[in-house]
């Protein structure tokens, strides 16, 4: 048993003064604390100590329990020996300070165990432990049931016995793997059982024992026994019928454990003790049916499988047609062929030529003319025993359009590879140029074994931009022709997609098909995110530029942004990158309850302010001419008035205060002024009319 560490001792030992002082003042009060762990292991035979602190009183007494049964009692600082009871004389030991000793300590000395102090008037304080005792293992033997173990018979169980050592955990292995319960092993205690085994539960198990203070294993080698499997059959050599005067071997294999034996059986006879078969010189007679009788000799399992050698003379399969380009496109060759049988099929293809035939395999070459394309063209093959046919057709290339890829190579350069497929018969052969210049394999450009892809090596993206691609596929039929100019990282379209809550937002986004990207930078403008707290705190306040949050690869086209606040206004973007360039960006999305007005919006109304006051300027002005120039339509001659009337008006004219008529009042006109001839004094009175002159007069 190892002493408490330090750490532990002066854990327990804060604890004791903590307690002590916090209790100081009204009363005291005893403490006592564990030094160390309450599970405390140890090995049997050794010397272990259940370490306390205790504090709040001096001397107090102290009773050990095991359980509820008291094994010692003793008050610290006295001299007489503890009281012990027989059984524990020898074993228990009490130290100073109360903790409690086990000298050699037996296997039935673990339990759990209890440390009362008391002390007058201050109460009782507790502290509790577990004691564990263990030995170590010895004779830890694994045993298999049944003695024979065949595939797919029930079960079979491995148990293990130990002389001395108790077990608190048990792993078993398979070959090195570590076994877990599941519908083929059921682990048990002290045992494994494999249900259903098989063939592949032939192996190396082991189990490993372990406690706190020990550790064995014990393993033992198991074959499962299984077969014979299902026998495979073969005639060599491999041919659908065989003619009369050849010579075969029929072979018969089957696997397992141990190697089956094989007989072969011809009607009531068994020709052969082996799994070969010989046949020289085999007549049709010797056609039929062949029985492999296959079986385990330590299992006793058998299994049979018959097989029919066919002897005639009639070639085997169906023919075969096919067409290809000769004379470097310039010309189809059709080709045929029906191998085997005697006679050797006759071939032909009426529809290029009534004259040319082979036999067996036939080949005709033909100019590649117009009239041939989509058209059927049928191989006639005559046999003696059956008339057979296939049919083959040539075209031309068809319309396509080229793809583009891009990735980075081991070295972060940028490769485009651009394929160029189009389906022909025979099969179209594709060269690349770039403008008007023909490409090659180099440095700079690798084209596939198939001519169909184009790489393009090592460049920077300015190197892609704005350069044409040309690729044409060819077959003798015609060819077709795809171009593609390649362009710098774009983006063709972006969406925004937020949850209901508005605290998650889906980004999508798509990529023109001849654009070089090889990643995206995901950007937002606004408040933090949940991902970029600092010092544990989270700002609120919202960006006046645009940060990168997420870097996507180029095959990426939609991302989610989560913790989101609904409450607050986001704005998104993304900018496409080939290596470290950058594309534009793309159109801004915004997320977040309606704001203010915008920027132009403001920009608008402060420039139509003055727009709007220059108008009303003018509007007033307009209105003001019209009004003076009606009224001075309008005036009629000029009445006679006394000079009683005259005085009056013009008393009051000078009694008027000036800044009345600043303020936009108007004086009344001066009929006397006016010089109107005496017909026009027939007209109506003028709408101003002065106050009575008498009124006037006494005023002044």
């Amino acid at each position: 048993m190892t002493p408490p560490d330090e750490s532990g001792t002066f854990a327990a030992l804060v604890l004791v003064l903590s307690l002590s002082v916090s209790f100081q003042g009204a009363h005291c009060q005893l403490v006592v604390a564990r030094v160390g762990p309450k599970l405390v292991n140890a090995r049997a035979g050794s010397n272990v100590t259940l370490a306390v602190l205790f504090g709040g009183a001096t001397d107090p007494a102290v009773t050990w329990l095991k359980g509820e049964l008291p094994v010692l009692t003793w008050t610290i600082g006295s001299s007489a020996a503890a009281d012990i009871g027989p059984e524990n004389k020898g074993v228990l030991r009490i130290e100073e300070d109360g903790s409690l000793t086990f000298v050699n300590v037996p296997l039935d000395h673990a339990g759990n165990y209890t440390i009362e102090l008391t002390k007058s008037g201050l109460g009782k304080a507790v502290a509790t432990f577990t004691l564990k005792v263990f030995e170590n293992f010895e004779n830890v033997k694994l045993t298999v049931q049944p003695d024979l173990l065949k595939e797919g018979a029930g079960s079979f169980l491995l148990q293990y016995r130990v002389l001395k050592g108790e077990v608190e955990q048990q792993r078993w292995f398979f070959n090195g793997t570590e076994i877990k319960t599941s519908s083929h092993y059921t682990v048990n205690d002290r045992s494994l059982e494999i249900l259903d085994p098989n063939r592949n539960d032939t192996g190396r198990y082991t189990v490993v024992l372990t406690n706190p203070l020990s550790r064995a294993e014990a393993h033992v080698n198991i074959t499962v026994l299984y077969g014979p499997d299902e026998p495979r059959l073969e005639a060599r050599p491999a041919q659908p019928f065989y003619v009369p005067g050849d010579s075969l071997s029929l072979v018969c294999q089957a696997g397992g454990s141990p190697r089956p034996t094989a007989q072969w059986v011809f009607g009531d006879l068994t020709l052969s003790d082996s799994g070969v078969l010989n046949r020289t010189d085999v007549q049709i007679s010797q056609g039929g049916v062949y029985t492999c009788k296959l079986t385990n000799q330590q299992t006793k399992e058998q299994r049979q499988k018959s097989m029919t050698l066919n002897v005639y003379e009639k070639p085997p399969g169906d023919p075969i047609c096919s067409v290809q380009s000769v004379n470097v496109n310039a010309a189809l060759q059709y080709h045929c062929q029906w191998p085997g049988g005697t006679p050797l099929a006759n071939l032909s293809f009426p529809a290029l030529s009534n004259s040319s035939s082979g036999a067996g395999n036939f080949s005709l070459t033909v100019t590649a003319l117009a009239n041939l394309n989509g058209k059927a063209v049928t191989c006639k093959a005559a046999h003696p025993v059956q008339q057979n046919k296939c049919n083959i057709t040539a075209s031309h290339p068809v319309e396509f359009l080229p793809a583009v890829r891009t990735s980075l190579d081991s070295q972060g350069k940028i490769e485009v590879a651009v394929h160029c497929v189009s389906e022909a018969s025979p099969p179209a052969v594709v060269s690349w140029s770039k403008g008007s210049e023909a490409i090659a394999n180099g440095t700079a450009h690798e084209i596939s074994s198939d001519t169909t892809q184009l790489k393009i090596l090592g460049y920077n993206v300015s190197n892609f931009i704005q350069q044409k691609y040309i690729c044409t596929c060819r077959n003798p039929l015609g060819s077709q022709r795809g171009e593609i100019q390649l362009q710098g990282p774009s983006i063709s379209d972006f969406s925004l997609f937020p949850n209901p809550e508005g605290t998650i937002v889906t980004l999508t986004w798509e990529v023109p098909p001849t654009s070089v990207v090889t990643g995206f930078n995901v950007q937002m403008k606004g408040p933090k995110l949940q991902s970029e707290k600092h010092n544990g705190t989270e700002s609120r306040g919202a960006s006046n530029s645009y940060r990168t949050i997420q870097k996507k690869l180029g095959s990426i086209r939609s991302t989610d942004v989560l913790a989101l606040d609904p409450n607050l206004s986001y704005r998104f973007r993304v900018i496409p990158l080939a290596r470290s360039t950058e594309g534009k960006p793309s159109d801004v999305r915004r997320l977040g309850p309606g704001e203010g007005l915008s920027g132009p919006a403001i920009a608008g109304i402060a420039a139509g302010i003055p727009c709007s006051l220059l108008f009303l300027a003018l509007l007033g002005g307009s209105i003001y001419l019209c009004v003076y120039w009606n009224m001075n339509k309008s005036q009629q001659a000029r009445y006679p008035v006394t000079r009683a009337v005259e005085k009056a008006i013009t008393t009051q004219s000078e009694m008027t205060p000036h800044h009345l008529l600043t303020g936009g009042l108007k004086s009344p006109p001066d009929y006397n002024k006016l010089q109107q001839t005496p017909s026009e004094r027939s007209g109506a009175l003028p709408t101003f009319v002065p106050p009575p002159p008498t009124r006037v007069a006494t005023t002044v």
